[in-house]
């Protein structure tokens, strides 16, 4: 049985060059760039027993480089002659598949964490928790939650949702540890957390994946902004203001609980300003080295010393407030209206940086600048996307309606004291975002190329007024 052969340590369930195909061909699989050499699974629980099975495998995967990554598998297994399609492969007369593809296996996993449930694997073990297991329903009918690009999400009933997370790194992910917090100090204007379930062994401690309160009839933070843009502009600019109510509100519970050292908020040292400036202007000194010849970047052709000297403007801060647990990736993308406010979702951070990183404690106006540059983006992809010119001013009083509602909310003493302070702090996490985002659509989107141009170009001109 294959109950007994993971037990004894045999984790080759699928043939090397199978395995290698099946991670390749996801979308989850965040490294196609790179050559793969060799792949095989480190470590395997079952934690369904009884037909149809359910392990939970880690899976490494190793690249000529002489780098590796570590990926998250659900393999679900049926007797062959079931008949399974899309197996991944096939073992003592076993079919292998995606588990998250079959409701009785999905279902499973929620009944572990009702249960809370620990299963031993070869290296380490899986374990199950739930914030009260009475939250946790049965017989919930599942579906796919659409597509994604790094995790797997089903939804349950339009009731529960779970995210299993796919590229796995050493660590608690920032996105239990920051919704068990909001959630046990009650900031109501997220998806609750319910569950979740990790694992821990020799190749690494990590969470797997979190199960949270689905948000049903709620509308894209971002496609809201895009159709109201479009249709009704004005209307999108009423619900800016508690937007930023609720990312202070956000803010202010994060730094709220001084017995916490993961949260107790602290004061930024002044190597911290200096560290950040610095590795902005490193990448704004890289950029500009090869800047292609183009109309749409022309507006900033040859002014990178330019920029570079506003930044060492706005770096004479003095005091900068402090420096807490933010969420890290925010944008209009990473909220969801539900017709009458808010909801903050993904609290992951940015997919680019390292775990250490996105658990790093910033100025909550580095959150603030991410969206402020998502209204940006929105007022311009409304014309490329619907062919449709925002009003004139659209973008500076969405701004300055998310700012009001912001400031007006958030504890004080997390943000510099002054206005002048505040603006250009702003100034430099918005320049940091931009420089990005002008990196990002050369390599990627060319015709987007102009949204970041034209913040570049806000900012020197806000400078040199």
């Amino acid at each position: 049985m294959i109950a007994e052969r993971i037990a004894a340590g045999d984790l080759q369930l699928i043939e090397e060059e199978r395995l290698r195909e099946y991670v390749r061909g996801q979308r989850w699989y965040g490294s196609k760039t790179q050559e793969l050499s060799s792949a095989h699974i480190v470590d395997g629980a079952v934690v369904r027993t009884e037909p149809p099975l359910l392990v939970v495998a880690i899976a490494e995967v190793r690249f000529h480089e002489g780098t590796h990554a570590l990926y998250q598998l659900l393999l679900g297994l049926r007797p062959a002659e079931d008949g399974v399609d899309d197996a991944i492969g096939e073992t003592d007369g076993w079919a292998i598949y995606d588990a998250l593809a079959d409701d009785a296996l999905a279902r499973e996993l929620l009944s572990l964490m009702r249960r809370g449930a620990s299963m031993q694997g070869v290296e380490g073990a899986v374990e199950f928790r739930a914030v009260d297991p009475t939250t946790i329903g049965g017989e919930l009918g599942m579906r796919p939650a659409g597509v994604e690009q790094s995790n797997t999400s089903v939804v349950f009933g339009d009731e529960l949702i779970l995210k299993a997370y796919r590229r796995l790194e050493a660590g608690i992910n920032p996105e239990l540890e920051l919704l068990r917090f909001l959630t046990d100090h009650g900031f109501p204007n997220i998806a609750t957390l319910h569950g979740w379930y990790a694992y821990s062994g020799r190749p690494l401690e990590a969470t797997l994946g979190i199960l949270q309160q689905y948000v049903p009839n709620a509308e894209d933070g971002w496609e809201l902004a895009l159709d109201e843009l479009e249709q009704r502009p004005e209307e999108f600019l009423t619900r800016l203001r508690r937007l930023g109510e609720v990312s202070g509100e956000m803010h202010t519970v994060l730094a709220s609980d001084q017995g916490d050292p993961d949260f107790d908020p602290e004061e930024p040292s002044s190597e911290a300003l200096a560290l950040l400036t610095a590795t902005v202007d490193e990448e704004i000194e890289s950029i500009f080295v090869d800047l292609p010849e183009s109309e749409a970047v022309e507006p900033i052709a040859g002014r990178g010393e330019e920029i570079r000297d506003i930044l060492r403007l706005y770096s004479h801060v003095g005091a900068v407030g402090k420096a807490i647990r933010t969420h890290g990736d925010y944008h209009l993308g990473q909220t969801l209206w539900t017709g009458s406010d808010w909801v903050v979702i993904d609290f992951e951070g940015e997919p680019a940086r390292s775990l250490a990183e996105r658990r790093r404690k910033r100025s909550p106006l580095r959150d603030v600048a991410g969206m402020l540059r998502s209204f940006a983006y929105a007022a311009s992809a409304v014309k490329i996307l619907r062919g449709v010119d925002p009003p004139d001013g659209w973008e500076q009083r969405a701004r300055q309606e998310f700012l009001d509602g912001y400031f007006g909310t958030v504890d004080r003493s997390l943000v510099p004291p002054t206005e002048e302070g505040r603006n250009r702090l702003l100034a430099i996490f918005e320049l940091e975002k931009a420089v990005y985002e002008l990196r990002y659509e050369l390599n990627n989107r060319p015709d987007w190329v102009g949204i970041p141009v034209a913040g570049v170009m806000r900012l020197l001109e806000e400078a040199t007024q």
